[in-house]
């Protein structure tokens, strides 16, 4: 099945887009999401970021921390770059290990900035964001995002934007430490790979119809987007910015893919 895409308006968004996506509106364009229909409820979203200035530092909670609220379960993400500007920077994590305390001042006196640690990105960049990560996705960055299908975030800081803030349900949740680097890594160039294999999703990278990174993967859920090339997800066409979604891998075509993201359940 191929879902619906959608155009989501930002503040931060880019008014001019790839044009892979033909929407060239004027309009501020922050996301591009995939929607199915009503009748299904993906355990995964797929979707695409573009930004011109800096979104709000944020955190997200696990599942034993959403749970406790009513929610089904938490959320985790990550992010494959696929362009960045060379003063591009991500937030990820704090500078330093501080107490709750620390962190409230520094919302409280506007310093949250200097205490989120911004990182140089490039595009072939993957960060996997587990929850209780302190993030935020700086400006002139172009990304494929991958995450447990929720919409649950805790706003710490938003640069004085009238928009809600959520101070105590994110001191709740947030890992007030550095990042762990170990959840970096690259997209290899020309070559077929599993990129992120996390407790809650797998995402490859599909080169051509080298599909051997898949082989014995189970999953009850699988996403496919086209980079380059055209694929076909239960028999459907699935162009080039387009996103498929189908219950078994034996649904994914690939004989006219060129590059291809896979996103995949773990659970």
């Amino acid at each position: 099945m191929k879902l619906k895409r959608k155009l989501v308006e930002k503040p931060w968004g880019q008014t001019v887009l790839p044009d892979i996506f033909d929407a060239d509106s004027g309009k501020k364009i922050g996301e591009i999401w995939f929607e199915a229909p009503k009748a299904i409820s993906p355990q995964l979203m797929v979707k695409y970021l573009f930004t011109s200035e800096k979104l709000s530092i944020q955190v997200h909670p696990d599942d034993r921390q959403a749970r406790r609220i009513g929610f089904p379960h938490g959320k985790e993400e990550s992010w494959l770059i696929l362009h960045a500007e060379s003063w591009a920077t991500l937030g990820i994590g704090l500078v330093k290990e501080v107490q709750p305390s620390e962190l409230r001042e520094a919302i409280i006196s506007e310093k949250m900035e200097n205490l989120l640690d911004w990182k140089p990105v490039s595009a072939g960049d993957i960060f996997h964001i587990p929850a209780g990560t302190v993030h935020a996705i700086g400006p002139g960055i172009v990304l494929l995002e991958v995450q447990q299908n929720i919409d649950l975030t805790y706003r710490l800081y938003d640069y004085g934007r009238p928009r809600e803030l959520h101070i105590e349900d994110a001191l709740n949740v947030a890992a007030l430490r550095p990042y762990d680097m170990n959840n970096h890594s690259k997209i290899p160039a020309d070559q077929s790979a599993m990129l992120v294999d996390s407790p809650y999703f797998r995402i490859f990278q599909i080169i051509g119809d080298d599909i051997e990174p898949l082989t014995g993967i189970e999953a009850t859920e699988w996403q496919l987007i086209s980079l380059d090339g055209n694929v076909k997800v239960c028999g459907t066409p699935i162009e080039i910015g387009e996103c498929g979604i189908c219950a078994s891998q034996a649904d994914i075509d690939m004989s006219n893919n060129r590059k291809s993201i896979v996103a995949c359940t773990t659970k």
